[in-house]
This record gives C-alpha cells, sequence and structure tokens, in this order.
C-alpha cells in the first residue's frame, strides 16, 4: 500500500462526487489485500492542497483586485475600470521617439467608440469623469526623448491621471535612409501603448 492513508467510504448519501474530485484521481485505488472492497487509499500528498509562496499568493491578490474592476495608480488614487485599449506606433523615418508614442495612442484608441459616457449608460457617472491611464512600451535608450506632453495632446478627452513609460517597443532598421524625410540613420523607432479607460 506504500505510503497511503485508508479512507473507509459506506456507499451512502455523503459519498458524492465532490468528494470525489478533491481527491485527484491519479492518486486514488482500491486496495487489493483489503477485505473490504470500500477502503479506497489515496497517497496523502492527494490530500492536502498545494502550498503556493507568499509572492504567488500576493500576485494572486493583485490579480484578483484588477479583475473585480479596480485599477490603482500611484498618483491619482483609485479608478473604475472599464477597459483597455492597445496599440502600436511607428516612426520609420525621421527618428522621433514622441512621434512613434503618439500613434500608438492613436492606433489604440481610433477603432473604438465610447459612447456609454455620453449617454449616461453608466448610473451615476457623467462624461467629466472619465479618466484615462496610459502606459507606453518604450526603448529605454530613447525614453529620455520622450515628450509626454506631445502624447497627452492625443487624447480629445477624459483626465489622464498619469502616463507610465517602461521598457519596451523596439529599434530596429528600416531598410532605407531616407534624407529627404528627415533620416539621420536607417533606425525605425516602435512604441507599444496601453490605455486604460474607466471612471
Amino acid at each position: 500500500m506504500d505510503s497511503c492513508l485508508g479512507l473507509k467510504f459506506r456507499l451512502s448519501s455523503f459519498l458524492t462526487q465532490y468528494q470525489f474530485q478533491n481527491l485527484r484521481t491519479p492518486d486514488i485505488y482500491i486496495s487489493a489485500n483489503s477485505t473490504n472492497p470500500l477502503l479506497i487509499c489515496a497517497n496523502r500528498s492527494s490530500l492536502h492542497p498545494p502550498r503556493f509562496s507568499r509572492q504567488v499568493i500576493k500576485a494572486t491578490t493583485v490579480m484578483e483586485s484588477e479583475q473585480s474592476g479596480t485599477s490603482v495608480d500611484n498618483t491619482g488614487g483609485p479608478m473604475k475600470l472599464l477597459f483597455v485599449e492597445m496599440g502600436v506606433g511607428y516612426d520609420q523615418h525621421g527618428q522621433d521617439i514622441t512621434v512613434a508614442a503618439m500613434r500608438a495612442c492613436r492606433d489604440a484608441i481610433s477603432s473604438n467608440s465610447i459612447p456609454a459616457f455620453r449617454r449616461g449608460s453608466i448610473p451615476g457617472v457623467t462624461f467629466g469623469q472619465m479618466k484615462l491611464q496610459i502606459k507606453l512600451g518604450v526603448p529605454q535608450s530613447l525614453q529620455k526623448f520622450l515628450d509626454i506632453e506631445r502624447v497627452k495632446s492625443v487624447f480629445p478627452y477624459g483626465e489622464i491621471l498619469n502616463v507610465e513609460v517602461v521598457d519596451g517597443g523596439l529599434i530596429c532598421s528600416s531598410g532605407v535612409y531616407v534624407e529627404e524625410m528627415g533620416d539621420k540613420n536607417e533606425d525605425c523607432y516602435i512604441v507599444n501603448a496601453a490605455v486604460y479607460v474607466g471612471y
């Protein structure tokens, strides 16, 4: 029976499918040596839930709070998150990271319409209460050249709580140097954007 724990079950109403599901089925078998055909053995490890590190538990808690519809920003307090828009922007000629970031934000918002705010579809929430949080993935070496105020100008309405810039995006070759378009080299700058919309 190696290191197993014998559990006696009688065929009665308490022996439910739920109880079997709590025991991992690959670890359950009927003991051939037992005179009682209902003596079921299971590895001791299958009777205890797996232990998680504090880091995993903490990450789960954060994820659960995000799934509940609340996002917290470091400067403007809590925001009720409605949806997230995502986009990508490029500057193939001219090597201007702010242009790439602005295009990423336009890409994120250009395919969406938000009638709920203007039509009062959210009880107790007016159009003026719309809030935005922007997260940009920008190559680290170019972050110091990013003009946040120009990026903010892309958004026609909504209070921008914060703009977070993180390492991301890409510098690659456009494959061609076009001096007439302001190129200093063949670099193409790519920025990723996530726009969090709520109230």
